[in-house]
């Protein structure tokens, strides 16, 4: 994750079979507790769950010295579903059903896609970007002088899921010509309503030769390289339909939409004026120096395929339990590839996945006052979604990072509150 605008894995030593059995008889072992639980003892549960998330946001608002406006915790355990939404007194508490802006766990749905079409035969994960679609003519990207990037023709798909592609980033490090700025921020400051481009954004690498590394010889988080597979996408998927499609096309008709395996309410725009973020809502909040912005509806058409996602908890809950549990879109075994296969440079990001401990298998967010996390834990079958709607940069990274960890610290706290590990 990076911090601007925008594990360890556990190899099985037990058998399968075995370890299924103790799952299982653990579960139905749980199931039998809850039903012969005395009447109001969920309900104290529910209660001891918010009280933990309301001292987590009040300990962040004595820390930052600053109003929080909510912190929100989903957390689904094999026998129940519980919602914590802390606000100050009078605020009105965020639904399972609030729409929000989840940031750059976007990058799992792409991961996703691509392994999906992975499956169908559509692409080759491990082929170069360079590579021909399979059955077809067409290479994954343009074969073209405007797509010359720096090490354009050594760079894998699988190498840009991973973030070590080395692809520069212009949505986050500042890009020469634009006074210290990234590329996507001084061209939105300049025109809200600018339609981006994959294409003008690689433009920028090859005019002022950019990139961090030689693929593969690296790590360096990269919403750029996530750029280029939204275009891989929208590329495959226009060739194998035989009409013009987009990343948001794909997701919708195979991913999240009405006729998915798992129909959630989220939504990824591509368009620069698709700006509105449905009711209800939640606004991200950002803090500055005798400042604060609010951002709704706006235009992500910069952040498509690494960051341009929205839905609600529930969806978000809904999507990466079911996902992670080879219940979803995706094979069992292709889940396992994508929670495993990591590159040398860096083991703790899979492909488009994180695995962190006593939380599980998912992704986090941070874009325009807006911090999201969601993951699943295979070893307890919890999943849980954090949402807290502050950036708070009056002091700088320091407070912003305060903020950051306090997605966590509710995470784990929600945790340890119904009995399941904790803060490692």
């Amino acid at each position: 994750m990076k911090t601007s605008k925008n594990r360890q894995f556990v190899k099985p030593v037990l058998g399968r079979s075995l370890v299924a059995l103790v799952l299982l008889l653990a579960m139905a072992c749980s199931s039998l507790l809850s039903d012969h639980l005395p009447p109001d003892s969920q309900a104290d549960r529910r209660s001891n769950v918010q009280k933990t998330v309301d001292s987590v946001r009040t300990a962040l608002e004595k820390d930052l010295q600053n109003s929080v406006p909510s912190l929100n915790v989903l957390i689904q355990t094999p026998t129940e579903k519980i919602l914590a939404s802390s606000v100050p007194p009078g605020n009105t508490p965020v639904l399972e059903t609030t729409n929000f802006r989840f940031a750059s766990n976007t990058k799992n749905f792409t991961s996703t896609a691509i392994l999906n079409m992975h499956e169908d035969g559509w692409l080759d994960f491990k082929a170069p970007i360079t590579g021909l679609i399979p059955g077809t003519s067409v290479p994954y990207v343009p074969n073209t002088p405007a797509w010359d990037f720096p090490y354009k023709n050594s760079i894998t798909i699988e190498q840009l899921l991973q973030h070590s592609a080395g692809v520069f980033d212009v949505d986050n490090d500042p890009v020469p010509g634009f006074n210290g700025k990234t590329f996507t921020e001084a061209t939105q400051l300049a025109d809200p309503t600018h339609q981006f481009t994959t294409e003008e954004m690689i433009h920028q690498l090859i005019i002022n030769n950019l990139s961090y590394f030689a693929p593969g010889t690296g790590y360096h988080y990269s919403n750029t390289g996530y750029a280029i597979l939204g275009k891989i996408i929208e590329r495959v998927y226009s060739t194998k339909s035989g009409s013009a499609k987009t990343y948001g096309d794909y997701l919708k008709d195979y991913v999240v939409g009405p006729n998915a395996p798992v129909p959630v309410a989220i939504h990824f725009p591509v368009r620069a004026d698709d700006t509105v973020l449905p009711s209800p809502r939640v606004e991200g909040l950002e803090l500055q120096p005798g400042k604060a912005i609010k951002y709704g509806d706006y235009n992500m058409s910069a952040q498509v395929a690494e960051g341009n996602g929205y839905g609600t908890m529930a969806a978000l809950n809904t999507y990466i339990r079911s996902l992670m549990k080879g219940q979803n879109v995706l094979k069992p075994e292709t889940v396992t590839i994508m929670q495993t296969d990591a590159s040398s440079t860096n083991p703790t990001y899979r492909l488009g996945c994180t695995l962190t401990k006593n939380l599980g298998y998912g992704h986090n967010g941070a874009r325009i006052g807006n911090l999201a996390l969601m993951a699943y834990d295979p070893l307890t079958d919890v999943s849980i979604v954090v949402y807290l709607p502050l950036w708070d940069l009056t002091n700088g990274l320091d407070s912003f990072t305060k903020c950051f960890n306090a997605m966590y610290d509710a995470a784990y706290a929600a945790r340890a509150t119904l009995g399941y590990p904790g803060k490692p």
